[in-house]
């Protein structure tokens, strides 16, 4: 009998194999160190291994982890300031972004982190500058990392609509070279566990020789571009006035679309640019409910699913989104496109259930470790308990009502235990690998300091939501 680290006992489990969810019922899971070794009838498994630790969950519902394709952690410490407003990034993350210290930073993306983990995610996408400290409490959680380095060469400051971004040399060597950095002190630490990722922030943001390192390195590099694309009419304007094109037509003259590009958004992309992008086998990352909140927009992820592209799901930013839920994710996905198309019919629960995993493994290039529960990938597992007034009662004849119900009632707190790259991180709710009393109590602590700093200018910008302070609507 051979010895092994973890044994799950199952009773109800989608698997993602195949083109549909790969429902199958009372197997158990052997996992040794990182990787799913076996999955067979529970006798079975029972008789050839003996676990250091056994898991029943025989009345749970078994998963693959939730793959959250972008996010932005540290602008966890600043939730909730930029919703309900025209101009969300200068008019409202501005002053807050502009007042957040890099201490700051990092305890926002040990809060979001957490609440992505709490929630079910195992892949955590990060976007951003300034990235090690997310990094490190990406390595201590032990969660999986697919991080986004930024590089950018436009001057940050509040700018004004129609003012052209500031491009400068400097700023573009210094955010290549921490990418670099970064990419050679962790890309494929423990087992490949964390990845790093390269990310101009969008073609807005860079000048053309930089946006041509950047692709000629990720490619030396056997890494992938992850990238802003066509994210709103403020980009689209950017481009129009320094180039006279936009986005995609400009990028795809410069051959920037493959396998290996993450595009995320696309939210300002015709029908005729979605499907360039799709036929070049780019990837597309899909934020609804950020992009829902700060732009009242639905971005066109049909269109690219029916141009053969691949689709995945993010929570983005919690400045303009609020939080970091996918569960809440795909409930937004699946209501908000069948609003737009007016279909019931479109985005049905089982795609936006593989959308959250499977097949945002696949935009992220990462589907030959996790997405899935599979011999031979890693054991990123989540277990849902059924026992929640918003998932009871089930059926199972002459449906199932398990995955509806996860996608449309589910709010997060049914995740009891969160498994990533072999180890169990979260167990009945409560988190294994750091202390969330702490990582609140310092977020808050943070809060305090920028709030305050950020009220000067707050008030000068004189915005939407400095309006509602003083109408007592906030």
């Amino acid at each position: 009998m051979k010895k092994i680290d973890l044994m799950i006992h199952t009773g109800m489990m989608y698997t993602m194999q195949g083109d549909g969810l790969g429902f199958c019922q009372g197997k158990s899971i052997a996992v040794d160190g990182s990787k799913i070794i076996d999955i067979d009838e529970t006798e079975n498994i029972q008789s050839r291994y003996q676990a250091e630790k056994e898991i029943h969950a025989e009345d749970m519902l078994t998963l693959p982890g939730f793959v959250d394709g972008h996010m932005h952690t540290g602008h966890g410490v600043i939730r909730g300031v930029a919703q309900d407003i025209d101009n969300w990034m200068m008019e409202g993350m501005a002053p807050f972004e502009a007042a957040r210290s890099a201490e700051a930073k990092d305890a926002g993306s040990r809060l979001a982190i957490a609440e992505a983990i709490l929630w079910g995610t195992t892949t955590i996408g990060d976007d951003g500058s300034a990235m090690e400290g997310a990094i490190k409490f990406i390595e201590q959680s032990g969660t999986r990392g697919n991080v986004s380095v930024r590089v950018r060469s436009a001057l940050p400051k509040a700018y004004k609509k129609g003012e052209l971004y500031v491009l400068d040399e400097k700023m573009g060597e210094e955010t290549l070279g921490e990418a670099l950095s970064l990419y050679e002190k962790y890309h494929d630490r423990d087992g490949g566990r964390i990845k790093i990722r390269f990310g101009p922030q969008g073609a807005d943001f860079l000048g053309v020789g930089l946006l041509e390192r950047v692709k000629r390195i990720a490619k030396d590099k056997k890494t992938k571009i992850h990238m802003h694309l066509a994210q709103g009419t403020r980009e689209t304007e950017q481009m129009m006035m320094r180039y006279g094109q936009r986005t995609i037509p400009f990028l795809e003259k410069m051959n920037y679309f493959d396998e290996d590009y993450i595009g995320i958004h696309l939210t300002d992309a015709t029908k005729e640019e979605v499907e360039t992008v799709a036929a070049h086998r780019g990837n597309m990352i899909l934020c609804s409910n950020s992009i829902g909140v700060i732009a009242g927009r639905v971005p066109p992820a049909q269109e690219f699913l029916e141009a053969g592209g691949n689709v995945g799901l993010g929570t983005d930013q919690a400045p303009g989104n609020n939080g970091h839920n996918m569960f809440s994710e795909m409930k937004a996905t699946s209501c908000f496109n069948k609003i737009k198309y007016q279909s019931s019919t479109i985005m049905p629960a089982w795609k936006v259930l593989r959308m959250a995993t499977i097949e945002g493994a696949r935009a992220l290039g990462i589907d030959d470790v996790t997405g899935s529960i599979e011999v031979g990938k890693c054991a990123d597992i989540i277990l849902i308990d059924l026992k929640n007034p918003q998932l009871a009662p089930v059926y199972t004849v002459p449906m199932r009502n398990l995955v509806p119900n996860l996608v449309y009632a589910a709010r997060g707190n049914e995740v009891d235990t969160v498994i990533t790259h072999g180890r169990v991180i979260v167990e009945h709710r409560i988190p294994l690998t750091f202390d969330l009393a702490q990582i609140i109590e310092d977020a808050q602590k943070y809060a305090d300091v920028i709030g305050a700093k950020a009220q000067k200018q707050f008030e000068e910008i004189n915005g939407r939501n400095a309006q509602y302070m003083r109408e007592g609507k906030l």
